[in-house]
């Protein structure tokens, strides 16, 4: 055995991968976009596991509330105020010298998504929001990219490989995501570490048979898990595509790439203030919404407006789900607010 293989020994003798699915692994680029909870652990997982090229892209930083299952940072992380992708390529290092990693910083939208998935042989869901998802769905059908989505809350969690011409895709599965302010968030309801673990192993574990030309083994369903619950169900979604006339992967209209879906966003001059505007106007509840953000901080609103305070931060949310996000003019830092506590 080639000696650089041999910390790679005990996988090597697991005869699915043998040493030649190690160098196909070896030879493979991924992207990981989000490095929270899930994006972590699939991190942690890929780079221990060998494969070659690791781009990290994630636009938050490292903070303490994440340390409860966001395995690879830290309390000094937090101290240093660090990015997220940054901290976690400086352990990866550490863990793993012969893996080229990137670390990426930046905010997934319709205007650099492209670029900043081209060349990957598979790409792993770490995100945190319906919208980049919808996003990463257009870019992969588009670029013949496959990607693993996952998701997680509460105990809770679901995964699906996306495989285009080959499977249904994201929006088959999903025609719209959630209106804002109508279902919560982990921020707003909570998660717990071991559905995260799960989960992110479950999509390492595709990603590997993927890229070892396992194909026959990839998972073909839906899977959905509840920890708490201690159950287990696979969905049959193999028709999904046949049925439907998706927009996407049928059509090929990539609506959220051409930016007509999602959301707009404006700096708001003179008022260290960022404005973001769904393209499809929808009306949110603030009742609801509201019980579920008093957990996190101060919540007050009327018939006209929500408002919503988060240590420095100040969201106004209008009945159209417009927002107004106070304390801030870095787009990335306002889209990753309203994703945590309005939701897509």
């Amino acid at each position: 055995m080639d000696k650089n293989l041999d910390r790679y020994s005990r996988q090597i003798l697991f005869s699915e991968i043998g040493e030649e699915g190690q160098m196909r692994l070896k030879d493979s680029k991924v992207v990981l976009v989000g490095c929270g909870a899930l994006g972590t652990v699939v991190a942690n997982n890929l780079v221990r596991a060998g494969i070659g090229e690791l781009k990290i892209i994630d636009r938050d930083f490292v903070e303490l509330n994440n340390l409860q299952r966001q395995i690879l940072f830290d309390e000094e992380d937090v101290k240093r105020n660090i990015p997220k992708a940054i901290a976690a390529v400086e352990k990866l290092k550490k863990i793993n010298s012969q893996v080229k990693l990137e670390a990426v910083v930046a905010d997934v939208n319709f205007t650099n998504v492209e670029s900043l998935v081209a060349g990957a042989k598979i790409l792993v869901d770490g995100t945190d929001n319906f919208e980049v998802r919808f996003l990463l769905n257009d870019a992969c059908v588009k670029a013949n990219i496959p990607w693993i989505y996952g998701s997680c809350l509460g105990s809770y969690g679901l995964t699906a490989n996306i495989i285009p011409g080959k499977t249904r895709c994201f929006r088959c599965l999903f025609q719209t995501g959630p209106l804002p302010g109508m279902v919560p968030t982990c921020d707003t309801a909570g998660v717990i570490s071991p559905i995260v673990n799960i989960i992110a192993s479950i999509e390492t574990a595709e990603a590997i048979k993927y890229l070892t030309g396992k194909f026959d083994a990839l998972n073909k369903n839906l899977i959905a898990i509840d920890i708490w619950e201690s159950s287990f169900e696979r969905f049959n979604i193999n028709d999904r595509r046949d049925k439907l006339d998706c927009l996407c992967c049928k059509q090929k209209k990539f609506e959220f790439l051409e930016a007509k879906e999602g959301s707009s966003i404006t700096s708001l001059c003179g008022r260290n203030a960022v404005q973001i505007t769904q393209k499809s106007v929808v009306r949110t509840d603030f009742g609801p919404l509201a019980e579920r953000l008093k957990k996190s901080g101060k919540v007050t609103f009327n018939k006209y407006i929500l408002k919503f305070s988060i240590n420095q931060y100040e969201i106004n949310l209008f009945p159209d789900s417009r927002a107004i996000i106070k304390g801030t003019s870095d787009f990335s830092v306002a889209r990753g607010l309203y994703a945590k506590y309005i939701g897509t």
